[in-house]
């Protein structure tokens, strides 16, 4: 029976290291790609190197009595082996480029596997004359691991070379300045009569008119053929720009543990995209959050989402045992327990723990609470009433900026204000957004800060003659806002998303560990309950103030209530104070303490109930040394049996040697101790207590990071770029996204991947 035929090889374009597969199981051999191709191919392979998994990756699997895997030390020793998490087995990487002939080898065929035999690998290498070292002859003529410039332009003189040097470095300085921007290269009309032929041409010819050099060499004297500035050549430039980006941040990385962070969502050209940033601790004991890529994905079934996922992770020389935390967003394809995305890579790599976006579960916190109580849906949607008045028209709004202008002009002149730089900023109404709450806080701060102008307006459009059809809808936002129950709503609604807003963005910091984001929500909840037990009598004067300085009538608590605007019928016979303190005020409190507890569930769980034991704050208060046992043995990977013996010895000089040291004093959170132990090099002396530090560090608190990739993307492809390809998009947004590391990369690097994807000539078709 033949085989099954092998799949075709993909199209010339995508002949890049970031395109093909890694691992050696999955690629195509080279005499199965057009025979123009092949050479591109080989370079796109060499760019990349053979796959060399860190250990963890490495099966084990008995052979005979003992149970046996791949050995680290040959990749050591043997330069060109690499190895296949796919089919767990060696591979020959020089063979896969240029073996021709002979007969089929395990290292060339299916991989080799027996662990137990490793002079099967001096076999391999052969005499002199064997196809291997005939294939390692090919490949050194071939290998041009410099990449210099003058070596790959084939044929020319030395003062072509010079000239080339000149096209491409100018081509890629105009790149480099519109990546980092995030604007469009390209122009709707390029030709020489175009009045705009796009920012690349435009940059460009500026730059001329700036440098004698890019005048002469660069626009005037170049053949037309060779000028590097054509969208093919635009491309492979910002492909090898995105390439030494990513290359800084994995060499940053190394073999070390890391956290993958991931979410969804809908680009211009209503592509769903999936984007993948890490998290991880650095040489100088900082977690890290760099953006990784971009992926398109037809769904988003956890299995869809794995494939690409684990692709992207691969294809960088990331493989998914060194994974040690997972962050999403928590739906039930993320979040499953029994086929959602976090179990599917548990089952790969037990020790990578999932921890729900910590500003995600504050998000749901307030959704769950806006959706039970009656009294916060009714005042919302008296908010939604009041924003449509006022947005239905631009004289509208302006009328309100007058109206506001005015107000405040008046206060200062009567002292009531003050004046200074950023005070007394001019205000208006936005729509808040549904998924940000952070949105809904300043819209109701925004309404008390300009009720009279509000007031005013409504008024003013309730008598005009021109607004009649809209009069019900205004006369009846009045008397809303002039009621007592939306203002005892609207100044609740701004104490309670205050406290909660502020937790939000302290969560979304960058900077932000797992041991303070726990510490923030219990600070919350502690918050809610003294709002809850002292905070009646003084919010309560608060809001009558306001009341009294507005002409509002403030209900006796002792007198029976009388819903506004709403049929009596729906309410029990209740006094105010019951309604407005036992029933709103207490009942919204408590629903919130509620809500807390049951979204934050993750922080009783066991494994993060252990990490507060290595907090240094009020000198190591909290340390624990059977806690932090107990958190190691969640890592049996990275600390065994032995291990654990070992770090109980090591605890006990570590925590005198903390207590003791002067310079550990006054350390506040676990960033500043892993920090302070790089730099007295106390992370080598208690190495176990460093690793489980880190992976501490590791576990993210916030997805924000990857929603501002997303915002990024909805910035670099937007309405006028929505043809942007996938490849394209993934290459702007990591040079973007990550233009901190960017700036960084030198351009000679740049320079080098851009010549050794293929040989180039001067007069090559392409311009």
């Amino acid at each position: 029976m033949l085989p099954p035929p092998s799949p075709p090889p993909p199209p010339a374009a995508v002949y890049s290291p970031d395109h093909l597969p890694q691992d050696p199981a999955d690629r195509l051999p080279i005499a199965s790609y057009p025979i123009n191709d092949q050479d591109a191919v080989r370079r796109a392979y060499i760019m990349k190197g053979p796959n060399k998994p860190c250990p963890q990756a490495f099966a084990k699997r008995k052979i005979g009595t003992r149970d046996r895997s791949f050995n680290i030390w040959w990749f050591h020793k043997y330069h060109w082996l690499e190895y296949s998490i796919k089919n767990d087995a060696a591979f020959c990487f020089v063979c896969f480029l240029f073996k021709k002939g002979g007969h089929n080898s395990p290292f060339t065929n299916n991989g080799w596997r027996n662990w137990n035999r490793d002079d099967a690998l001096d076999k391999h290498v052969g005499k002199v004359g064997s196809l291997r070292n005939a294939a390692q002859e090919r490949y050194i003529s071939y290998l041009n691991p410099s990449a210099q410039i003058d070596d790959v332009i084939v044929g020319v003189d030395s003062e072509e070379r010079r000239l080339y040097k000149i096209r491409l470095k100018y081509s890629l300085r105009c790149l480099r300045f519109l990546l980092n921007q995030g604007l469009a290269f390209r122009g709707h009309d390029e030709s020489e009569e175009s009045k705009n032929r796009g920012n690349f041409l435009e940059l460009l010819k500026w730059l001329a008119s700036n440098n004698e050099e890019v005048d002469k060499y660069v626009l005037k004297n170049a053949p037309g053929n060779c000028q590097l500035t054509c969208s093919d050549i635009q491309k492979e430039i910002i492909q090898c720009c995105a390439m030494e980006t990513r290359r800084k941040i994995l060499e940053d990385l190394g073999d070390d543990h890391y956290c993958i962070l991931a979410d969804e969502a809908t680009d211009v050209s209503h592509k769903q995209q999936l984007a993948v940033c890490l998290r991880y601790v650095d040489k100088l004991g900082r977690p890290i959050k760099h953006f990784l890529g971009v992926v398109h994905v037809e769904d988003t079934t956890s299995l869809t989402l794995k494939s690409p996922i684990q692709d992207l992770l691969v294809g960088h020389h990331l493989t998914i045992t060194q994974m040690r935390g997972q962050g999403y967003d928590g739906v039930s394809n993320m979040r499953g327990e029994i086929k959602g995305l976090k179990t599917l890579f548990m089952k790969d790599s037990p020790s990578a723990y999932y921890v729900h976006c910590f500003a995600h579960q504050l998000q749901l916190v307030l959704v769950g609470v806006a959706k039970g109580s009656d009294e916060c849906e009714w005042f919302f949607d008296q908010v939604s009433l009041l924003l449509s008045i006022v947005a239905s028209s631009c004289k509208r709004h302006d009328m309100l900026r007058n109206v506001n202008l005015q107000n405040i002009l008046k206060a200062i002149e009567y002292g009531e204000i003050h004046t200074g730089q950023g005070l007394n900023q001019e205000m208006g109404l936005a729509r808040p957004g549904d998924t940000r709450w952070g949105s809904h806080y300043k819209t109701v701060v925004h309404i008390i800060s300009m009720y009279p102008a509000i007031l005013n307006v409504l008024i003013s459009l309730g008598n005009d003659i021109a607004q009649k059809t809209d009069w019900p809808k205004i006369r009846a936002m009045v008397l809303a806002l002039e009621s007592f129950d939306f203002i005892f709503s609207a100044h609740l609604m701004v104490t309670i998303l205050g406290y909660t807003n502020e937790l939000s963005l302290c969560l979304q910091r960058r900077d932000q560990d797992i041991l303070n984001a726990i510490s923030l929500v219990g600070v919350a909840k502690n918050r809610m309950q003294q709002l809850r037990a002292n905070g009646w009598v003084p919010f309560l004067q608060k809001v009558t103030l306001f009341c009294n300085q507005h002409g509002i009538q403030v209900p006796e608590m002792g007198a029976n209530y009388v819903p506004f605007g709403r049929s009596p019928r729906h309410f029990p016979i209740q006094t105010n104070d019951d309604r407005f303190r036992r029933q709103i005020y207490i009942g919204i409190i408590d629903h919130i303490i509620q809500e807390l507890d049951t979204q934050f569930d993750e922080v009783n769980m066991e494994l993060l109930s252990c990490m507060p034991a290595l907090n240094p704050s009020n000198s190591f208060a909290s340390f624990d040394s059977i806690k932090v046992r107990r958190l190691a043995e969640f890592y049996p990977n990275d600390i065994s049996s032995s291990d654990l013996i070992r770090l109980e010895m090591q605890l006990d000089n570590y925590i005198d040697d903390m207590r003791r040291e002067e310079s550990f004093q006054g350390l506040n959170n676990l960033v500043e101790l892993s920090i302070k132990l790089v730099e007295t090099k106390r992370d080598i002396v208690y190495d176990l207590v460093y690793l489980l530090i880190k992976l501490t560090l590791i576990l993210p608190v916030a997805t924000a990071s990857v929603e501002r990739a997303f915002s990024a993307m909805n910035f670099v492809k937007n309405d006028m770029r929505n043809r942007m390809s996938d490849s394209l998009l993934d290459d702007c947004l990591v040079t973007f996204i990550e233009r901190d590391i960017f700036f960084t990369v030198n351009e000679n690097d740049i320079i080098e991947s851009f010549m050794s994807i293929r040989r180039r000539r001067p007069d090559s078709n392409k311009k």
